[in-house]
């Protein structure tokens, strides 16, 4: 069965609508202007430029290194290929907890300099920071359970919410968040059972990553499901091994290139 498309016109207002009549969200990562481009053209509700791109794109071990003036350039390069689909930006480590004010600042920057439609915050540390942006009229997305800029804190990337007062605190922390007024809310690596109580308690749509299928939607890592990267995660099914097929075609080139077959006639001026 081939995906839903989505209306050319798709609009983060519109993830609400697609909640209350039962339609699945779906999102991905996008980090330039190429990828965009062809993800506009795919069933997705939005795109996300994540801090991932620290560790996808820049070989960070973690995405706390990321700055503004690195989300603020790969956000306008997104949204200038995205044609029509919005762009959520990550809001990176330190730019919106020191105060409401400098969080709205920058937030401004993603929409107004960027071109965002929307930003998005881990947790509620900056709870008020939250209510802020979003009467400076910036939707915010929200994201609890395994929030990587505490990565320091947590001592890696581990599952989240797996005792009773673990689960708890997200359940705290989501009810803040959509009491701050997000528009949808990440459940990031969390037990699947946990995120579809939320789903069911939430009044905004839940998007899903590693949280099982009881969300309203879904997000990962463009990379991840097309098997770009090199470690699989267990909550990633991969739909293509572009790694493979990529080193193949570079080895064929360089086989071509040394046994002289390339270029032919074809492919060289007269």
């Amino acid at each position: 069965m081939k995906p839903e498309r989505t209306q050319p016109a798709r609009t983060l207002a519109s993830l609400q609508k697609r909640r209350a009549a039962g339609r699945a969200i779906v999102a991905l990562t996008a980090y330039d202007s190429l990828m965009a481009s062809w993800l506009a053209e795919c069933a997705v509700d939005f795109l996300l430029v994540g801090d991932s791109l620290g560790n996808v794109i820049a070989g960070h071990a973690t995405t706390l290194p990321v700055t503004m003036d690195q989300m603020t350039y790969h956000t306008g390069l997104v949204v200038r290929g995205a044609r029509g689909v919005p762009v959520v930006a990550d809001m990176p480590f330190l730019s919106y907890e020191i105060s409401p004010a400098e969080a709205v600042r920058n937030a401004g920057r993603l929409v107004k300099e960027a071109g965002a439609s929307g930003v998005k915050v881990e947790g509620c540390m900056a709870i008020e920071a939250v209510r802020s942006m979003v009467a400076a009229r910036i939707p915010v997305l929200g994201h609890t359970g395994l929030k990587p800029q505490t990565v320091l804190q947590m001592g890696g990337y581990k599952v989240q919410g797996g005792t009773r007062a673990a689960a708890a605190q997200i359940r705290r922390e989501a009810l803040a968040l959509q009491a701050a007024g997000v528009f949808a809310l990440v459940l990031e690596c969390v037990p699947a059972a946990l995120a579809a109580r939320l789903t069911a308690e939430l009044a905004v749509p839940t998007i899903g990553i590693g949280a099982g299928p009881g969300c309203d939607g879904q997000i990962l890592v463009t990379h991840d499901l097309l098997g770009w990267t090199e470690q699989p995660k267990k909550f990633v099914k991969p739909y293509a091994d572009f790694r493979r097929s990529a080193q193949a075609a570079v080895t064929t080139f360089a086989c071509d290139v040394q046994a002289g077959r390339f270029p032919d006639a074809r492919h060289s001026f007269r």
